[in-house]
């Protein structure tokens, strides 16, 4: 995949413009955490109060990176009543290529997270954007045109700060999203693209079932999550290119982990996927 150069985008304004100090602060203290792999017993400066500032210093982030190519992106949830509070029902976070990971592989075998942070495992639709001209699609059916493959698989959710999720959604979306790595595994068949709903996930943590669902309780979808993410990083003026994974948000849920733990996903029809926990 060719590397692609990112910029702070004009339509991000609001809160984040008076506290950019503080939010390059936050930015500069989780990469260099995530750099070290150490953890961040308190959160590195002031909470961002809206979606604008965490955004900026997600941005800040991915900047401080450099080189580091993003292969994907992660899409989450915000749930009520945060979602209307932020004026958004999702959330978004790089994954970098260098992070993603095939099933059975040795790779797979050792998924890294932060010693005394958070780490959750969460089984998941990908779906790689093959993306298009024009106008961004409005409907399923437009959505799969912007898709060139869907694969079952994990994601691997892990910050340095240990109150990742419990400090609401600005605070996940400040440190990358709150992604660690993805894990893909079997290919759905192209026939199911469009019923992706329908398929029961199953997931479990050293061999004990965790959470049972279908992706019909995902607000519209993995195909919705797709869509999210492709206004979302429009809006802020980062492009994409082909070949870019999403990871489409947590079927059954977000599952606490810790090293020398595994973590599968069942899911009904298509096979399974695994990995297992280090730090």
């Amino acid at each position: 995949m060719t590397p692609v150069s990112y910029s702070r985008s004009p339509m991000i304004r609001g809160s984040a413009d008076t506290a950019d100090m503080a939010g390059d602060g936050v930015a500069d203290a989780f990469v260099a955490a995530r750099r070290d792999g150490a953890a961040l017993t308190t959160y590195p400066g002031p909470f961002p109060q809206d979606l604008a500032a965490a955004y900026a210093i997600q941005d800040r982030a991915i900047r401080l990176w450099g080189d580091r190519v993003i292969g994907g992106w992660k899409v989450g949830r915000i749930n009520a009543p945060d979602d209307a509070r932020l004026g958004a029902d999702r959330i978004a976070g790089p994954i970098f290529s260098d992070s993603i990971v095939t099933a059975g592989s040795a790779k797979a075998g050792r998924m890294p997270i932060f010693r005394g942070g958070f780490a959750a495992g969460e089984g998941e639709f990908m779906l790689r954007l093959a993306p298009r001209e024009g106008a961004l699609p409005t409907s399923d059916r437009e959505t799969l045109e912007w898709i060139d493959a869907v694969r079952i698989g994990i994601e691997v959710a892990s910050s340095p700060y240990a109150r990742i999720n419990a400090d609401g959604p600005c605070v996940t979306v400040s440190d990358h999203g709150n992604n660690a790595g993805l894990v893909l595994g079997a290919a759905v068949p192209a026939a199911l693209w469009g019923n992706l709903t329908d398929i029961r996930v199953t997931a479990f943590v050293d061999g004990e079932s965790v959470g049972a669902k279908t992706a019909a309780s995902m607000l519209d979808g993995p195909l919705g999550a797709v869509r999210f993410l492709l206004a979302n990083l429009a809006a802020r003026g980062l492009p994409l290119s082909p070949g870019t994974w999403v990871s489409s948000g947590a079927v059954t849920g977000v599952h606490e982990i810790g090293p020398g733990q595994t973590f599968r996903a069942e899911f009904d029809g298509i096979g399974a996927v695994e990995c297992a926990i280090a730090e």
